[in-house]
């Protein structure tokens, strides 16, 4: 086995070097065909998401191991970036654990939210545009089918996935998902532009959501943050006619008391609602919404406690799923070294049975030339004699090879076979 990957990741690295280097699907193909220009017999599949650049390179039995260091150059130069300035952030792997790597990578155990499934796609992606592009091969066919297979595996077989564990992911998958069937059609309002808001416009856009104002003191803050999720701003003094306009209400200021009291919500929001369901999540402390208002007709109040309490229930079933999906990872991982070794010994068996079939055959011509009197029957009888025999001779040392093959590579009883039974390369 001969592959490499080189690549940084949310980890070790921050988002200013990941973003220098992080590329977009006509990059990749770029940057995948340069590659196979300049080494032609290698193998090579480039992943890329918003938490890594990871760059996955094999070569042949017969070429050297891909080179690390050209590798990085390789990535460095697609964006034109020194690699001295980023090669302190880049991890390289080999062989087997490259494998391991792609297969927890797959199984989302290596993402920044344990149990997130968009690596597993994100992962197919890049695998099909090699594949598209004619850069990959029989070793990265392998690893990252494998590693595909860990994934819906893990998706399937344990609950991981359902065990959502951050704040925001919870609020809209567990929360806002028992209110809405849909989310394409409802006005959300974000009131506040910190970190906990972009993560929850995170998950809101994935399930759909289009329809997004932000609200915030700071207005130059409200634009950035609306233009990053196609979203619109307003003014902080709108906030009560964009409130009764809302479905959800994200909230996340750091104001020293309630932004909307129960008098203010009573007055200036629920009368043009008209009984409308409000999904309020609020994710300020102190909070920004006066706790009184989830007793109101239509509002749906969350404050981060509540959401904290289903987090924590979430996060101790999660623990209690990580054996089970280490140990499928384990059982994809042999299994793909042991079909690994035993595709080496393929050529090898391939010559030894054709070494035995020739004069097998010619043994058969003889005999039935010396003996003209059998009848067809006796003819094949003799045959499927010949073909156990044969069969049996090939047994023992096949075994030997499928045994060889669990435990470590059987390249050196490959050797023995070739020499003793004096097989061309």
């Amino acid at each position: 086995m001969k592959l490499r990957m080189i690549g940084c990741s949310h980890h070790r690295s921050g988002v200013a070097v990941r973003e220098r280097l992080a590329f977009t699907p006509d990059q990749a193909a770029l940057a995948l065909e340069g590659w196979r220009v300049d080494r032609p017999t290698n193998e090579a599949v480039l992943l890329s998401t918003c938490n890594r650049v990871e760059f996955y390179v094999a070569s042949g039995e017969d070429d050297l191991p891909p080179c690390p260091s050209l590798m990085a150059r390789h990535l460095a130069d697609a964006h034109n970036v020194p690699v001295d300035e980023v090669r302190s952030d880049l991890v390289t792997l080999r062989d087997e654990e490259v494998v391991d790597h792609l297969f927890h990578v797959a199984a989302s155990l290596d993402s920044m939210v344990l149990g997130e499934p968009q690596i597993l796609a994100q992962v197919k992606e890049a695998y099909d545009l090699a594949q598209r592009l004619g850069v990959a091969g029989p070793m990265t066919h392998g690893c990252f089918q494998s590693a595909l297979r860990v994934g819906r595996r893990i998706a399937s077989e344990t609950a991981l996935h359902r065990c959502r564990v951050s704040i925001p992911s919870v609020a809209i998958a567990d929360f806002a998902g028992s209110i809405f069937e849909r989310f394409d059609d409802k006005r959300v309002l974000v009131v506040g532009a910190g970190e906990m808001a972009d993560e929850t416009l995170r998950y809101l856009t994935d399930q759909g959501a289009k329809h997004i104002t932000i609200v915030n003191r700071d207005p130059l803050r409200a634009a950035q943050l609306a233009s990053q999720w196609d979203g619109e701003s307003a003014s902080f003094a709108d906030l009560f006619p964009q409130a009764a306009r809302a479905d959800m209400i994200i909230s996340t200021t750091g104001a020293p008391e309630a932004i909307v009291t129960l008098e203010q919500f009573r007055d200036r929001i629920a009368p043009q609602r008209h009984q409308r369901p409000l999904f309020i999540l609020d994710l300020a402390m102190p909070r920004d919404f006066d706790p009184r208002i989830a007793d109101e007709i239509g509002a749906y109040l969350y404050s981060i406690d509540d959401l904290q309490q289903a987090c924590e229930a979430n996060r101790q079933a999660r623990e209690r799923e990580l054996p089970l999906a280490e140990r499928i990872i384990h059982e994809e991982r042999e299994k793909f070294f042991v079909d690994t070794r035993h595709r080496i010994s393929a050529p090898v068996i391939a010559q030894l049975r054709s070494g035995l079939e020739e004069p097998k055959q010619a043994e058969l011509e003889r005999l039935f030339n010396k003996l003209p009197q059998l009848d067809g029957a006796a003819q094949d009888e003799i045959r499927r004699f010949a073909d156990r025999l044969v069969n049996k001779m090939l047994h023992a040392p096949m075994e030997s090879l499928r045994d060889e093959s669990r435990y470590g590579s059987p390249r050196k009883l490959l050797d023995a076979l070739s020499r003793l039974f004096q097989l061309k390369e």
